[in-house]
């Protein structure tokens, strides 16, 4: 991990993804990340392939440590209040209204810690005529219209990974972020609510601006026209990525490499605007011919001729290519009972530094007799 926020320390209170996706990317700047979770039973994502430890669970929650506490009880919630008042950081994502029940509220916490940074992750947001309805990935992509960019009309089902989750955990910490830099300022702590609809929105935002700015409402296959991307089987039936976009030099390198030297001169794909209106017939052209060579030897035709290109790797095979190796992107550390925990290090290179290191995450409770309140600083002993 780097260590640029080793000064830091987050009380994480989050489930699933969200609060914990945000943890984890303090975590992997260096904060102190205390996962505060419910006794015996923990996370819920912790049982999601049985045990307490699934994969689902260790790929939101490294460079983290386990406490056990129930905020519903005196001790419990007094050893939590005595964590509080020296952290930097807190993060939940409950549903609004779950965290007065649970005594983790803001104002009583910032009450304890003025300095205290309270973020509240929701899926529609604190207040509102949707604020209670339970809120998960596929339902924050749907309401922001997201989901419908991603959906095959021919095949509609919901497709890809949580980006949902992801990306408002993403934005959870880069509110965090801002806050700790204000709070440099200031000494003041500040209250922080992201919501799922909302980020999804955000991340959505090129979608909203070609209807602000041009009343045009995009689809699935509205960027990839524009873009000029496409997907073609290969003939060992791998698939491979092009990105043409608008440079005419890619155009005639694929040209050259597919070795059609005068596709590109016919009229319905010899401009940009042509392809785009056309993509629908020049792609049933370039499948075919794609299927005459192997991916690999496709790589290496479009390489010469400096198309933009990859081969579609599943996750088996990303990270076994050259440049994947090159960067160092698979990283690892042994588990003291858990054994190996291998995992995607974090992108961000400080100082020519990548962040190699990481700490596997925790099992349920590893660290509830290490984890105490900082002494103040300056005091001995």
């Amino acid at each position: 991990m780097a260590h640029v926020l080793d000064d830091v320390r987050v009380l994480e209170q989050g489930t699933f993804i969200t609060g914990p996706a945000a943890g984890m990317l303090l975590g992997d700047l260096g904060a102190d990340v205390v996962k505060i979770e419910q006794p015996d039973v923990g996370d819920p994502f912790r049982a999601f392939k049985g045990g307490l430890y699934s994969p689902h669970f260790q790929t939101y929650n490294r460079n983290k440590r386990s406490v056990e506490l129930d905020t519903r009880t005196p001790d419990g919630l007094a050893a939590f209040d005595a964590l509080v008042k020296d952290a930097d950081v807190y993060i939940q994502n409950f549903r609004p209204g779950v965290a007065q029940r649970l005594n983790v509220d803001a104002a009583r916490l910032r009450a304890l810690n003025p300095r205290l940074i309270y973020c509240a992750i929701s899926g529609f947001g604190q207040d509102g005529p949707a604020a209670a309805r339970p809120a998960y990935d596929t339902v924050a992509q749907a309401a922001s219209g997201f989901l419908g960019l991603l959906i095959n009309p021919e095949n509609p089902r919901v497709v890809g990974p949580a980006i949902a989750d992801s990306i408002t955990g993403f934005y959870a910490a880069y509110g965090i972020l801002g806050a700790l830099h204000q709070r440099a300022r200031t000494g003041e702590g500040a209250v922080i609510e992201v919501s799922m609809l909302e980020a999804m929105t955000h991340f959505n935002l090129d979608a909203f601006t070609h209807f602000f700015s041009a009343d045009e409402v995009m689809g699935p296959y509205s960027r990839p026209s524009v873009s000029q991307s496409y997907v073609l089987e290969c003939a060992d039936g791998k698939w491979i990525a092009l990105h043409m976009s608008s440079p005419e030099k890619f155009w005639q390198g694929l040209a050259r490499a597919i070795e059609q030297p005068t596709l590109f001169d016919e009229p319905d794909f010899a401009t940009r605007p042509q392809r785009i209106a056309n993509q629908e017939k020049l792609i049933p052209r370039l499948g075919a011919a794609f299927k005459r060579y192997s991916r690999a030897d496709w790589c290496a035709r479009l390489e010469h001729e400096d198309v933009p290109h990859a081969p579609v790797y599943d996750t088996s095979e990303a990270l076994q290519d050259p440049q994947a190796r090159h960067l160092q992107l698979e990283v690892a550390t042994t588990h003291p009972t858990m054994g190996e925990f291998r995992t995607v290090r974090s992108p961000v290179s400080f100082d020519g530094k990548r962040s190699l290191e990481v700490m596997a995450p925790p099992t349920l409770g590893e660290h509830n007799d290490d984890v105490r309140p900082r002494k103040p600083a300056g005091t001995t002993g």
